[in-house]
């Protein structure tokens, strides 16, 4: 309870510290910025923060904290008293907003809404934690994570050093951990304790930026951009925009449903014999359902690790019958799981490139800048905050600055039609934007890029698994159905399109797709020959077989392309519509959803993508993917599916509005079957029998399991800091615990995952130098190593035992042991 209080209290003061800045830089916006300043603020202070000590300029102390933290405050500082100056004489020249002080009066049921929100849903995430808080191996990556956050509070300066490679600085995309880390080093919160505060924290500032997002849209659509004289919010819009939140981070896929049917027997023939038959779930094809379901039966799912399934829904086959598994986290998943993974870590800041691409939308940012290609008509305050943000987004996980580009870049492309219509000039607006953007994004954040060493090996076409439509409506449904009705309420309504743009757009893009596709398995084939037989040969084809083969699956599985189709062409027929007639100077009329309708065009594209390319890591297939393409696309289509369903409320009457709210509450019923379920069996019935076993401390568990390991990893975490030798395994296990947990770094780690950060040809012979370390009789060579890496700490307890012939007596004979207890015996090199 305290290290929750602390964070809350600090998260709360750097947002209230940040909103006069925010309230400066979001014109357009109805809440000017307000819902999402407490995630803005991280972000300027995180940024400041980093480059302060990868410059020498500060320490990776609480002193560098401090002096960010100053610079954050005096920005805003500026922004308060530049606003209020210009609202006093009159020449606030965006909308004529009131000053700060006058708005935040006006405003009072919007800032009370959303400090509520924020309190409850980090309350509750951080509740959820606390009933399950076990930092584990199994099923995660949560070692990986607390091993960075507690790496890089070990770092006097940046780029800190990766505790699973010593000598070397974390490779990986680390934005998110820094934030961790400054948040715990602040507030004196161990590691362990701030990985679950984090992920609370996270799914708050989520609740947040899609509350935001929803309520903007909703108060413009409503009453068009806001005056000095009409800045107070209707109350009406306060609560429907809390079904962002609720599409976003609650509402979960139909596995859940359909594990509830499964479970009860539903569509199953049960024999004498006591075996079952099901041509629905055989055809379904998910793992588990397939099987049949295990008496008795129950309405409830209480399989062990019955939830994880709902994260692997989608299957690939390889034309050979090989099955491989695909991931397609959604985010309650994410957080019912409980990593602090980048993909969880970057959501309110992906929610802030929403914000960014509608602030420019609505006409903030108006302004000039003369570049020599081309005129970009935004002001530099806009450039380089969105800049900062893309940038932010790349180094929170790189997985997100093509979609962040998109969304931003496109939102200054609808900007300019309003002003001069649709028009091949708009592709030279993506250009003149969109490139210097990339570039400045880049430039502010060279320290990391630097020396960021990524191991993807190119774009590989992907022939052989498009997504079945089944699998894709498991997957998505929760948020088609709501989409499609929206789409269907505005043709109903006669919204202004252009179909014919939206149909040519729509296969020109989908045709555009393929024949990319065609043309790098080309290149593939003249240029890596070998490679591209190797493949054909696993599958038992010639090119020619495969590609007919391929295609014939391609029209067995259509049914995902025709619903992708179904989304794309309605939505930009109705964003490319054109109500101008020739010659008419006036500016064009854009649907007031026409920034949604972009979610929706993105998102779809986001979805079909991984069935034509996919990016070549070490998984060898499109596993990772399809994992971040649809992460990507949930965050767009929910708040797009949100917007709908609040819309269709408000608007529809009749028999129509009753019809609606039926099918709407059978969905949200089915998206929430899987919270419903899933929640009791991830917390233990939130520890009812045990509440005194409630803690948000990770590594708590750790007492009971490996008690002496636990005790020697606290006495560590007082000593200075050195290299620990310890025994190297596989990953997702024990090892590198020591590591893991004290942020010291070791000589290797689990070699798996740095063969995924950076070229594996760097971990040498490491792994047997650490071998040789624990199994030598000779001094003289053990000294050797120990030289060689620079090690200061060895650690002897049950998991070098277990690996290594450990000959302990030249360590007792030629080292000061400084901790022992039970079977672990830690040795200090003078």
């Amino acid at each position: 309870m305290p290290s929750f209080l602390s964070w809350y209290l600090l998260i709360t003061l750097l947002g209230w510290i940040t909103v006069p800045l925010a309230y400066r830089l979001f014109p357009a916006l109805p809440d000017r910025g307000y819902t999402l300043s407490r995630a803005f603020g991280l972000l300027v202070w995180g940024y400041a923060f980093w480059l302060f000590a990868s410059l020498g300029i500060a320490q990776n102390d609480l002193g560098g904290l401090l002096l960010s933290l100053t610079v954050l405050a005096g920005l805003s500082a500026w922004a308060f008293m530049t606003a209020d100056r210009e609202s006093k004489t009159g020449s606030e020249t965006v909308h004529g907003q009131p000053s700060t002080v006058k708005w935040l009066k006006e405003n009072t049921r919007l800032i009370i809404a959303t400090e509520l929100l924020f309190l409850i849903a980090f309350g509750f995430m951080a509740f959820v934690r606390a009933n399950n808080p076990e930092i584990t191996t199994a099923g995660g990556e949560k070692w990986m994570e607390v091993a960075f956050i507690n790496a890089i509070l070990r770092s006097p300066v940046f780029p800190p050093h990766d505790p699973w490679l010593s000598g070397y600085a974390i490779s990986y995309y680390h934005f998110g951990y820094i934030m961790t880390a400054m948040l715990a080093k602040f507030t004196s919160t161990p590691a362990p304790v701030a990985h679950n505060l984090m992920l609370g924290l996270i799914f708050g500032l989520a609740a947040l930026g899609a509350y935001g997002i929803l309520y903007n849209l909703l108060q413009t659509v409503d009453r068009g951009p806001k005056t000095g004289e009409d800045s107070r919010p209707p109350s009406a819009v306060l609560g429907p925009s809390l079904l962002a939140p609720l599409f976003l981070l609650i509402v979960s896929n139909l596995e859940g449903f359909l594990r509830s049917l499964h479970h009860a027997g539903l569509f199953w023939r049960f024999h004498a014999d006591g075996t079952a038959a099901s041509s629905f779930w055989t055809w379904l094809d998910i793992p588990e359902l397939r099987d049949a379901p295990v008496q008795p039966l129950t309405w409830i799912p209480d399989k062990f690790f019955w939830w994880w399934r709902a994260s692997r829904v989608v299957q690939d086959y390889e034309l050979n019958g090989t099955w491989h598994e695909v991931i397609n986290e959604f985010p309650f998943f994410s957080y019912l799981l409980g990593d602090l993974h980048p993909h969880v870590l970057a959501m309110p800041f992906m929610l802030l490139a929403i914000v960014l691409a509608l602030n420019i939308f609505l006409g903030g940012w108006r302004g000039r800048i003369d570049l020599y290609f081309g005129k970009l008509q935004l002001n530099p305050a806009g450039f380089f905050v969105s800049a900062l943000a893309l940038g932010g987004l790349a180094f929170l996980n790189t997985w997100d600055i093509l979609p962040g580009a998109a969304l931003i870049v496109f939102g200054y492309a609808l900007a300019r039609v309003r002003e001069s219509g649709w028009g091949w000039e708009r592709l030279e607006d993506l250009l003149v934007f969109g490139i210097p953007l990339m570039v400045a994004a880049y430039v502010m954040y060279l320290p990391f890029f630097v020396g960021f060493d990524s191991q993807a090996g190119g774009v590989v076409p992907s022939f052989m698994f498009p997504t079945r439509g089944a699998h894709l409506w498991v997957m998505w449904g929760t948020l088609f159905i709501p989409l499609f009705a929206y789409l269907l309420y505005l043709w109903r309504r006669r919204a202004p399109a252009n179909w014919r743009a939206g149909i040519g757009s729509a296969f020109g893009l989908v045709l555009t797709l393929l024949g990319t596709m065609f043309a790098v398995g080309f290149l593939a084939w003249k240029l890596q020959p070998e490679l591209v037989n190797a493949i054909l040969a696993a599958q038992g084809r010639d090119v020619a077989t495969f590609i007919a083969d391929s295609f014939a699956r391609r029209l067995n599985h259509i049914g995902s392309l025709l619903t992708l189709l179904g989304l794309l062409i309605p939505a930009l027929a109705f964003l490319f519509s054109n109500n101008r007639s020739a010659g008419d100077e006036r500016p064009v009329t854009l649907h007031p959803s026409s920034f949604i309708l972009l979610l929706i065009a993105l998102g779809a594209l986001l979805i079909l993508g991984p069935d034509f390319f996919y990016l070549r890591d070490n998984f060898g297939y499109r596993i990772n993917t399809v994992f971040k393409f649809y992460y990507q696309a949930w965050q767009l289509l929910s708040i797009a599916a949100a917007f709908g369903a609040a819309v269709m409320f408000a608007e529809l009457r009749g028999a129509g509005a009753k019809a609606y709210r039926v099918i709407f509450t059978v969905v949200l019923a089915m998206g929430l079957a899987y919270p419903a379920f899933s929640l009791p069996t991830k917390t233990n019935d939130f520890q009812r029998e045990n509440p005194d076993q409630r803690t948000l401390d990770g590594s708590a568990y750790l007492a009971l399991y490996m008690p002496d390991d636990y005790r020697a990893i606290q006495f560590m975490r007082e000593l200075e800091p050195g290299v620990v030798a310890e025994a190297v395994g596989g990953q997702y296990s024990e090892y590198a615990r020591i590591s893991t947990f004290t942020g010291m770094p070791t000589v290797l780690g689990w070699p798996g995952h740095e063969g995924q950060w950076r070229n594996i040809a760097l971990l040498g012979t490491r792994e047997t130098d650490v071998e040789h370390l624990y199994s030598t009789p000779s001094w003289n060579e053990a000294r050797r190593i120990i030289d060689q890496y620079h090690i200061r700490y060895i650690v002897v307890g049950g998991l070098e035992r277990n690996k290594y012939r450990v000959n302990e007596e030249k360590f007792n004979n030629f080292l000061k042991p400084v901790f022992q207890q039970g079977n672990v015996t830690l040795y200090e090199v003078p």
